[in-house]
């Protein structure tokens, strides 16, 4: 009995020693050991942007001369945006601007959004001025064959967004644009006639099917592609927030459009076996071939996240929307490499692994666990390991690598496959930020480790 209690005594003793170590360490500074991928994420997310920083220029230069033009009022059709390794107004740069904004609102790094504010300012500032060259011009918005207007001999800057012929000339730089309104008001005067420019081609002039399911003119009439969901339905979404106060009325219109559309092209696109979309349906088919691509999949997942950060909670659609979201993050986890990759078709691993991808899926289950949608134990180490293996393909100078070039759809597996990687692939950068981001953001407020 008298060893028990010296046994006792002895590890009391041994605790409150240790406690009081414990205590004089956290008053000298010490911290526990902090997450390293904590540091590195930033330091990768910050190699990327210092690279398209420098390469995507918002200045206007002479077409032959490459004179600038700094007087707007000059503005003729020979004027056109200086030339970088990407345009700053094509869909895959909405995506981008979306992206800088996430970064910036996580990280507290201002860069990301003066970035934004820089490129929107910029655009809101020549915009009026195309506008009326546009308007002075024979515009041919022809939806086949000729794929722009003629204007003055050659294609013009800012048409996509003054005189759209599809949902990528505009969707995703128009919810860009609502984000950025939303998050600075002050470009409210600068990019609200864009937003409604395009907004009012997107739920007025697009074409749709019987059933109002926005729908392409390609590969066939009456074709529809899972791309179109991220062109469409949040910039209808986003329109609905950002008029929620002034018409709520309106809004719930809009808020409504956009549950339908989700609503829409999943009958005709989910495969529930798959809890995944196959790329492309074509109403004139009477088989369609049913191939998964990475990325459209990935576009699928950023719509139906986008759409129910906005959506009102009480939304009758909301269930539905949330239980389509799961069932698609669990189709991408269900086909995800042991290197953390998803493939270029999905269900097919002897495809090459996707950037883009599976940099969409890092972020939406990044996002999903830091909004409570999902439980972080279960879903965040999926979502880090998508992201280690996103991070080893942002090279040394800010590149981001393994990304599928610009693709429309196919019908055997080869057109796939065969699709090359490009640094210089656009749709990469937007998504790797993201998925920077919102890691970074999860693993911030869960400290506690399971892999």
């Amino acid at each position: 009995m008298k060893n028990y209690k010296l046994s006792t005594v002895i590890i009391l003793c041994m605790f409150v020693v240790s406690f009081a170590q414990a205590q004089q360490q956290r008053g000298q500074g010490q911290r526990p050991t902090e997450n390293p991928l904590l540091t590195s994420i930033k330091v990768d997310l910050d190699r990327v942007f210092d690279f398209l920083n420098a390469n995507t220029p918002a200045r206007l230069v002479d077409r032959e001369t490459k004179a600038p033009v700094t007087d707007f009022k000059k503005i003729n059709t020979n004027s056109i945006i200086e030339e970088g390794r990407f345009g700053i107004h094509t869909y895959e740069w909405g995506v981008t601007y979306s992206s800088m904004l996430r970064a910036a609102e996580i990280t507290g790094d201002k860069r990301y959004a003066d970035y934004v504010y820089e490129r929107f300012n910029f655009i809101g500032d020549i915009y009026p001025y195309y506008v009326k060259l546009i308007n002075e011009s024979d515009v041919k918005t022809m939806r086949s064959g000729t794929p722009f207007p003629i204007i003055g001999g050659g294609n013009i800057a800012l048409r996509g967004l003054i005189a759209p012929i599809w949902l990528d000339d505009c969707g995703a730089m128009q919810a860009a644009f609502v984000k950025g309104v939303m998050a600075n008001p002050s470009l409210a005067t600068k990019l609200r006639p864009i937003i409604d420019c395009t907004f009012d081609f997107a739920i007025n002039k697009e074409h749709r099917l019987p059933d109002r399911t926005l729908a392409r003119f390609r590969p066939a009439d009456n074709s529809l592609w899972v791309d179109d969901m991220y062109m469409a339905i949040p910039p209808i979404a986003y329109m609905a927030k950002l008029v929620e106060k002034e018409s709520p009325e309106q809004a719930k219109i809009y808020y409504d459009e956009a549950a339908l559309q989700i609503e829409l092209f999943k009958k005709y696109l989910w495969i529930p076996e798959k809890k995944l979309f196959m790329h492309s349906w074509v109403e004139s088919m009477t088989y369609h071939p049913p191939f998964f691509w990475g990325r459209a999949n990935g576009w699928a997942l950023l719509t139906i996240s986008d759409v129910l950060d906005v959506l009102p909670e009480d939304h009758i659609k909301r269930p539905e929307i949330m239980a389509l979201l799961l069932e698609h993050i669990h189709g991408f986890m269900a086909l995800q490499g042991g290197d953390g990759f998803s493939h270029q078709l999905l269900d097919r691993n002897d495809s090459y692994t996707e950037t883009s991808a599976t940099a969409m899926f890092a972020y939406v289950t990044a996002h999903a666990v830091n909004e409570g949608w999902v439980d972080y134990h279960a879903y965040g180490p999926s979502a880090v390991a998508a992201w280690r293996a996103v991070a080893t393909r942002i090279n040394a100078q800010g590149e981001v690598e393994g990304t599928c070039v610009a693709t429309g759809v196919g019908y055997e597996p080869g057109f796939y496959y065969k699709r090359p990687t490009n640094v210089n692939a656009a749709h990469g950068y937007g998504p790797v930020i993201l998925a920077g981001s919102e890691v970074l953001k999860m693993l911030r407020e869960n400290p506690v480790r399971f892999y």
